[in-house]
């Protein structure tokens, strides 16, 4: 988590969204202003900036009675908890990449062992077809079987190396390792939980998915907001003071004003009240905040279809992966049965060469199919963890 910056970068906005949180409700505190209004006046003095000439001056405004403010907090606050369940949707994100890379790279390094196998296999295969050929035993056609054997392996050789480092470098990203330093131990990854098919796993989601309780909360702001906008147009009162220190030299005060009720020092405190209620840009700006509400509703709504499809999908594509895995390791298991009789049979001197060579490319590729299904059923349950909110605790269960 210290190296991800997805999660770095949603932590900001939760930061951000704290912030705007604390901007709304200060507005409530008394926001003090010290300043000057320095001027050389001519004649009657005039304002500036809507205040008269002073040599020190000190403002303060607040909020007492506002029903817009009011919603708006609620809306702030209702965002700054929206941000912080999409802060651990995105956790949960990178947990699932981490574990997905890692099981990934389980799976290339194991494969990369038996290629290195069956690399040897082929090569020593390759050398005999070619001295048979050599000796006119076996024809040229078998010849190039046994370098396209060959071939085959040291393509997908390339693909295992190249994605086993593909995998590193990314992990490395993940966690701030070395690349070098990074190799995967089967034994490490928890065993991962059954998947009844009978639970209502999408209810369950719709509960606990970071994501939809963010959508929820997300539409619940954007529902203040509004309320906001329309409580505008109601009458607000504000707290406002003021103190001035007024020059006697600079702007002529003491030729417009008598000398026995002129002073310096000058202090007013009272409040300020106002009825926006005709203002038609204000009713304007509260149809389209309620426009914002009702799609930020039906966003919610679809992001809660999403993931209850999604895992159901993922409920049923465990079972039908379940089934396939069953279907490729019972494959893998004849083809095996068939290499070992055929070989009793080379042995004996019952078999072809060439008949050898396809049951060994057969059980080869049967091999290659069940370590993909089982990769594949792997990746299924994890993203199905993610979406029940029981991630994090399989993690922590291998600790």
């Amino acid at each position: 988590m210290s190296h991800s910056s997805t999660a770095a970068a949603a932590a900001a906005d939760a930061q951000r969204a704290y912030a705007a949180l604390r901007e709304a409700r200060n507005q409530y505190l008394p926001q003090v202003i010290f300043g000057s209004g320095l001027g050389q006046s001519y004649g009657y003095p005039l304002s500036l900036e809507g205040s008269a000439p002073s040599i020190f001056n000190i403002n303060a405004q607040s909020a007492m009675l506002n029903p817009a403010l009011q919603q708006f907090i609620r809306a702030a606050r209702t965002e700054w908890q929206a941000s912080t369940a999409q802060v651990q949707d995105q956790r949960n994100q990178v947990v699932q990449d981490t574990v997905l890379s890692y099981a990934e790279l389980s799976k290339w390094q194991g494969l990369i062992a038996k290629l290195q196998q069956e690399q040897s296999d082929a090569q020593k295969m390759e050398q005999i077809v070619e001295q048979r050929v050599k000796e006119g035993v076996d024809s040229a056609l078998l010849h190039n079987r046994a370098r396209l054997s060959s071939a085959r392996i040291r393509y997908r050789m390339t693909e295992a190396q190249g994605a086993i480092d593909v995998l590193r470098a990314r992990l490395a990203n993940l966690t701030g390792l070395p690349a070098d330093s990074i190799d995967a131990v089967p034994e490490s990854i928890p065993v991962l939980p059954d998947i009844k098919q009978d639970d209502n796993l999408a209810v369950k989601a719709l509960q606990v998915n970071p994501a939809v309780q963010a959508a929820d909360l997300r539409a619940a702001a954007q529902k203040f907001r509004a309320h906001g906008e329309r409580r505008a147009l109601y009458p607000t009162v504000d707290f406002a003071s003021q103190y001035a220190l007024l020059s006697t030299t600079l702007n002529n005060y003491q030729k417009f004003f008598q000398p026995r009720t002129f002073q310096r020092h000058n202090f007013t405190i009272g409040v300020e009240i106002r009825f926006p209620f005709l203002s038609a840009t204000q009713h304007a700006h509260a149809e389209a905040a309620e426009a914002e509400a009702l799609r930020a509703k039906n966003d919610a709504q679809t992001a809660k279809n999403r993931v209850s499809e999604e895992t159901l999908r993922l409920q049923r594509s465990v079972q039908q992966l379940s089934a396939a895995q069953e279907v490729a390791d019972l494959a893998h298991q004849v083809v095996e049965s068939n290499l070992e009789a055929l070989q009793v049979r080379y042995d004996a001197g019952t078999a072809s060469l060439p008949e050898m060579e396809d049951a060994r490319d057969q059980a080869n590729q049967r091999y290659d199919m069940l370590q993909d299904t089982n990769f594949e059923l792997q990746k299924a349950r994890i993203a199905l963890l993610r979406a029940t909110g029981d991630l994090q605790e399989w993690v922590a269960s291998g600790k």
